[in-house]
């Protein structure tokens, strides 16, 4: 990436924004309310709200992050957020009183900063006086400054970079010890994969002797937001459209040129796959009602007895668990027809996995924005950020004495290392900077998703990075063209999500298309690819 001053995006769909949409109770320990005022030992109070994976840990017990607050100097008295962030932030910002500060990944969007214009403080002149650790990560990864840096030069929300992360979030898993126990061969198309899935739930694939025990495909809760990870839209894929950063509210780019696969004969036939798939009991009866919790804990099935045959996931033992993971495998990308001449690609997650927009913004009516911004500046060195991302030294993370750290294994040895690390701290949902110098030996978890990745590198390898991906995380839009996007795609979602989950359990695509599409016209949706094609060609010159 140039050091220019490039374009960011509301189409950033990061890993815990499809496990935000779906689940658990808030745990709150603050009004949200700015605090002000010193402790008695002189420690200043800040209040901060997080949007968590619903996995993570109390806050008040993670060691590193209390030890940041000490060094700090302040005390925080935080809201945790599991979920329905969404319709609680609306709230939130409506009413004008917000907490020091909002964490998450892209918790506050660019399109808030617009609407709410003067909510959130400018940190774009405390870099060097208030922020040094993260005028170091600019500096060392000029894209992070780029896609914090809104077109008029402030920057209200801070990124993050991670560096570790491979270029894909979703692998599809098979169970491998079901295809040969019924003596079948791994599916290679949409037509081989239905069949297979109809063996699964009618031939007692896991041989217990029951055979409506199986499920035969699952995946994780959509939101109403639009798509995120783990679910089965990377199968369009197969049809030659190639996702990028989730491309959760439809969006990608097809040979230069920006469209939407809402409206895409493509997107159609692949929800006439999943309806007759529903329809003949191959898909989790409870696919649009369960939450990301349940989810996991189903895939991970009762002692060494499998339930679920073909699924999403990140890795093999964060989808199934220790004791299962051996029994699955990952699947290569699935060709649409025996016959089809489609390019076959899949999704393109790097940008997404590894850096974040607005992982962090402080309130500009704080009464205390210096303490707020030395304990950002805390979060941003780079020993800290890697016990933001895998937790504390000491129980999660091993200092090996010469400069270099290795992450540890669970404790607790029936856990799986992604779960441990989701359970221990922040891990993605947190403002960091794992410098690239950092020298960090990674656990089973991430060394194995590489080898896990690479039925799908083919597919990967061959797209066209220049013209078939939407740079999303680096393109800024002015306040006018980011105000018309969002009310566009919030009339878009509304629309588009609903008939998804309508038609795969219900039906009737066919017969509601044409007055769909013509529905989906009058949301906007013409004038947002006008829009983000400008932006999008305004990009790939400056790249030049």
């Amino acid at each position: 990436m140039k050091k220019k001053k490039v374009l960011s995006s509301f189409l950033a769909l990061s890993l815990s924004a499809s496990v935000l949409a779906a689940c658990s109770n808030d745990s709150a320990s603050s009004d949200g309310k700015n605090s002000g005022g010193t402790t008695k030992d002189g420690k200043v109070q800040l209040t901060a709200l997080i949007t968590k994976h619903p996995l993570t840990q109390d806050l008040k017990k993670m060691k590193w992050l209390e030890e940041v607050e000490k060094k700090a100097g302040v005390e925080i008295k935080w809201q945790e957020v599991t979920a329905d962030w969404d319709q609680k932030k609306g709230a939130l910002l409506a009413s004008g009183d917000v907490p020091d500060l909002i964490i998450g990944p892209n918790a506050i969007t660019d399109a808030d900063y617009v609407q709410y214009n003067g909510l959130f403080e400018d940190l774009s002149d405390d870099l060097d006086k208030s922020l040094p650790n993260v005028k170091k990560m600019f500096e060392a990864k000029p894209e992070t400054q780029a896609i914090a840096t809104q077109l008029d030069g402030k920057i209200y929300g801070l990124p993050k970079y991670q560096r570790f992360w491979p270029a894909t979030a979703t692998r599809q898993f098979i169970n491998q010890k079901w295809l040969d126990n019924l003596g079948l061969k791994q599916p290679t198309n949409w037509d081989e994969l239905y069949d297979v899935l109809v063996a699964f739930k009618e031939k007692d694939a896991n041989g217990n002797g029951d055979p409506n025990d199986e499920i035969p495909m699952d995946f994780s809760p959509t939101g109403t937001g639009g798509f995120g990870f783990f679910q089965p839209t990377v199968l369009l894929g197969s049809t030659g459209i190639t996702l990028g950063e989730g491309s959760g509210q439809g969006y990608y780019v097809e040979d230069g040129k920006v469209k939407n696969f809402f409206t895409d004969e493509r997107y159609k036939d692949f929800v006439k796959f999943l309806n007759k798939s529903y329809k003949a009991g191959l898909i989790s009866k409870e696919v649009f009602t369960q939450d990301y919790t349940k989810y996991q804990s189903v895939a991970r099935g009762s002692g060494d007895l499998a339930k679920v045959g073909y699924t999403y996931g990140w890795e093999l033992t964060d989808r199934f668990g220790n004791q299962l993971a051996p029994q699955y495998t990952t699947l290569a990308p699935l060709k649409q027809s025996a016959d089809s001449t489609a390019k076959q690609s899949w999704t393109y997650d790097y940008n997404v996995l590894n850096y974040n927009v607005n992982t962090v913004s402080l309130s500009a009516q704080s009464q205390n924005k210096e303490a707020a911004m030395k304990f950002i500046n805390e979060l941003y060195d780079p020993k800290v950020s890697m016990q933001i991302l895998f937790g504390s030294i000491g129980e999660n993370i091993a200092d090996n004495g010469d400069g270099s750290y290795k992450v540890l294994p669970p404790t607790d040895s029936k856990m799986d290392p992604g779960t441990w690390k989701w359970t221990s701290t922040w891990a993605d949902n947190g403002p960091m900077y794992i410098a690239d110098d950092l020298k960090l030996e990674l656990g089973t978890d991430m060394q194995s998703v590489d080898k896990q990745t690479e039925p799908l590198m083919g597919a990967i390898d061959a797209i066209d990075k220049e013209n078939d991906i939407f740079p999303g995380m680096f393109i800024k839009y002015s306040k006018e063209d980011n105000s018309k996007l969002a009310l566009n795609n919030t009339n878009l979602m509304n629309l588009a999500m609903p008939k998804f989950s309508q038609w795969i359990t219900k039906g009737g695509i066919d017969k509601e298309w044409n007055a769909y599409v013509k529905n989906v016209e009058k949301t906007g949706l013409p004038e947002n690819i006008k829009i983000m094609q400008k932006y999008y060609d305004d990009y790939k010159k400056n790249q030049k």
